[in-house]
């Protein structure tokens, strides 16, 4: 294992409080021990992955499909037990993450699982869980996914679920109802999903297989009456929603029609079709869509065609799901995804940020993982509409060549140039770049997964519960992409280029400045920026802080051609938010009610991704001795435990990542540690530049005058390893 020995102190000596040493060597000591533990938990291969910690639902769907299948549960018995019910709320229901309300369909799928595995009915801990589901409504309540759950046990009628018929899959992808103008997770969760509702299967419980099975009726606060509708009265929708009722009104006749069962000379070659769609997107590694409901559905879809457990797909997908698994003294548990390549960008660009050297050997073997990993095929998803682009992204997991996204693809290059700036012009980034280039959406941002991926409409069909459907352009995503073409720029500007290399830097500067102004259109009136994928304005407002700082350039001309006010403003707006927004603690936090509510935006108890997130965005722009940077600083070195041999890190209990707002939410294990490793390595950065700046009493103001902003540039405190 490789472990960091060594750190060198600055010459220069900053202010700090008197124990414990100067603040210099605080964060200094600080730094080393936070790459210590980054030593300590690298694979042996160089790369990193955390677990993905999420709510109970994708274990208890782990249930559902190895007993629906009849395989082994008996085994990891205890261990799933054990791990559900140390997630159990005290008033007996399951949340979708730390201190959130109980969820109705979380609590219901966890209390089948629980009975599944053998946990008696008349224990204290489902008996609470029971009262809580009674008290909000009963099963009735639940979201349109666990109903297919529980309809597929009889425990739920098929009539009182949408219908989705298999000739979706046939629609020409010019129609904006296609599958391919779904989001990539939409798609590859709904194409098995065809299969599993054309044939409406029941599985067998404990007591019987039955078409209405009483197994679950102690949930229901009427179980006499199970037909219960999930959309609004069709007068009612075509009263206030004309699309909406347009999707209802089909719905309502497949469901007359029987969902075209009968009488159907395309179903089979329909099914089919689907069914290849499976084949052709599984992963040689058993893995689909890189998400674990899309994988168990397609389980579930091979297996209703007549695919047996030896069949080479199934086989490799169960295979895939185990690998999903994550086991420790809680138990055992199935992430809903796996963050290796995500986690390994991140640490990159957190050691490059603390010092550590170019050619240290812990950088160049994760750089080299990394690299290794990049989608060179030219078949995934996004090819339908891109045909002339030439692939080069990245993806989020280990095995995911269909679903390159631009997230990945942006912390690449980011995490590549941080480490060796040498590197600007290899093929690695370069393909990256253009990759990304060729992904910007009309309105200058970016999605995860496709291009224009903004059909919103298409949120309005009754199955799409949890509005997941497109994949629009956010603030936090093309942040990210417009920090990568702007560190890009500021350095090849530098350098000589070739032709093709000045032609490419021309196209960037263009996408940049749509983007800036895709930005600016997206920043709220408070000066933040909405987070789509982290929770939440704390998350946007950095990425749009950390990209902008690129571009606002000097009182002459800025990296992109001219001088822009608008950007001044937008940046000090968005870093009087964030001043604004600081705990007494010196932290930042902001809990994910602010997606309901964005009066909450900003507000919550302190974490250290957030705090971290927050003194990026505003270290660009202030001087290092402004208080709320000392104060966050002060909150991570004061928040930092020992982790490990000679490590340390920090930990927290909110979940500051996102799936679906208001719907699924991720806590990152690794978010706490690298993201405040980035912050104290640009704070311990931004010292080195502005030395005597501690010894000054009122925070400058934001000028764009040459000098004034905080240089991004290698971090001098070196750390040997």
């Amino acid at each position: 294992m490789l472990q960091t020995n060594e750190i060198t102190t600055r010459s220069t000596t900053l202010v700090g409080r008197p124990e414990g040493g100067s603040l210099s060597f605080r964060v200094n000591r600080s730094l080393s021990l936070a790459a210590n533990h980054s030593m300590e938990q690298m694979k042996p291969d160089g790369h990193w992955c955390g677990e993905v910690k999420t709510n109970a639902t994708t274990t208890a769907e782990y249930v559902f499909l190895y007993h629906a299948l009849g395989l082994d549960l008996l085994s990891d018995r205890e261990a799933i037990i054990s791990w559900l019910l140390s997630v159990q709320a005290a008033d007996g229901s399951w949340s979708i993450a730390p201190y959130y309300p109980g969820d109705i369909s979380t609590t219901v799928e966890t209390y089948l699982a629980l009975k599944l595995l053998g946990l008696p009915e008349e224990s204290h801990q489902l008996h609470k869980s029971r009262d809580f589901v009674i008290a909000a409504g009963g099963v009735a309540g639940v979201r349109i996914f666990t109903r297919i759950y529980l309809a597929m046990f009889g425990l739920f009628p098929w009539t009182a679920v949408p219908e989705l018929p298999p000739e979706l899959i046939l629609v020409p992808s010019a129609l904006p109802i296609s599958i391919y103008q779904w989001s990539a997770w939409a798609r590859a969760t709904i194409v098995p999903l065809l299969i599993i509702s054309h044939h409406r299967p029941i599985y067998a419980l404990p007591n019987g297989r039955s078409e209405s099975n009483v197994y679950l009726d102690e949930l229901w606060c009427n179980p006499t009456n199970k037909t219960v509708p999930y959309t609004n009265d069709l007068l009612v929708s075509w009263g206030c929603d004309t699309i909406a009722f347009a999707f209802n009104l089909v719905d309502s006749c497949l469901h007359r029609l029987n969902g075209l069962r009968k009488f159907n000379p395309v179903r089979r070659y329909s099914i089919r079709r689907c069914i290849e769609w499976i084949l052709v997107h599984q992963e040689e590694a058993g893995d689909f869509g890189d998400i674990m409901p899309s994988l168990h559905g397609a389980m579930f879809a091979l297996s209703l065609e007549g695919y047996g457990l030896d069949s080479d797909p199934v086989r490799r997908g169960l295979k895939a799901i185990e690998r999903y698994s994550w086991r420790d003294c809680l138990g055992k548990r199935i992430q809903t995804t796996v963050s290796a390549f995500w986690d390994t960008s991140l640490m990159i660009i957190g050691l490059s940020d603390a010092g550590m050297p170019q050619n240290s050997i812990a950088l160049t073997r994760s750089v080299s993982w990394a690299r290794g990993r990049q989608v060179l095929g030219k078949y995934g998803d996004w090819a339908l509409y891109n045909p002339r682009l030439e692939p080069g992204g990245f993806s989020f997991g280990y095995f995911n060549t269909w679903y390159p996204d631009a997230d990945d693809t942006a912390a690449a290059i980011l995490s590549m140039i941080r480490q060796d700036t040498h590197i600007v012009f290899s093929s690695h980034v370069l393909r990256a770049l253009k990759w990304l280039l060729g992904m910007q959406n009309k309105d200058g941002g970016w999605g995860a997964f496709d291009r224009d991926n903004n059909n919103l409409f298409l949120n309005k069909i009754p199955f799409s519960d949890m509005e997941a459907l497109c994949d629009p352009s956010t603030p936090d995503v093309s942040g990210h992409v417009l920090e990568a073409f702007g560190l890009f720029l500021s350095i090849s500007r530098k350098n000589k280029m070739q032709a093709d290399e000045s032609k490419l830097v021309d196209h960037l500067t263009a996408a940049s400045q749509r983007a800036i102004d895709y930005l600016s259109g997206m920043q709220e009136s408070s000066g933040a920026w909405y987070g789509r994928w982290g929770c939440n304005y704390l998350y946007g407002t950095s990425a749009a802080l950390c990209a902008l700082q690129y571009f606002l350039g000097t009182t002459e001309k800025n990296s992109y051609g001219g001088r822009d006010d608008s950007i001044l403003d937008s940046v000090r707006n968005a870093t009087q938010w964030l001043e604004a927004t600081q705990n007494q603690d010196g932290g930042w936090g902001e809990t994910l009610h602010s997606y309901e509510d964005p009066l909450q935006a900003g507000s919550g108890p302190s974490t250290a991704s957030q705090t971290a997130w927050a003194l990026m965005g505003l270290l660009p722009y202030l001087p290092p001795s402004t208080k709320a940077i000392l104060s966050g600083v002060e909150y991570l070195l004061g928040t930092q435990k020992k982790a490990g041999p000679q490590g340390a890190t920090w930990h927290e209990g909110h979940y500051t990542g996102t799936g679906f707002p208001s719907h699924f939410y991720i806590g990152y294990s690794f978010y706490p540690h690298y993201f405040p490793l980035m912050a104290l390595g640009r704070f311990a950065e931004a010292m080195r530049q502005h030395p005597l700046s501690l010894f000054a009493s009122s925070t400058k103001p934001i000028t764009t005058s040459e000098g004034e902003l905080g240089d991004q540039g290698p971090v001098t405190t070196r750390l040997k390893v």
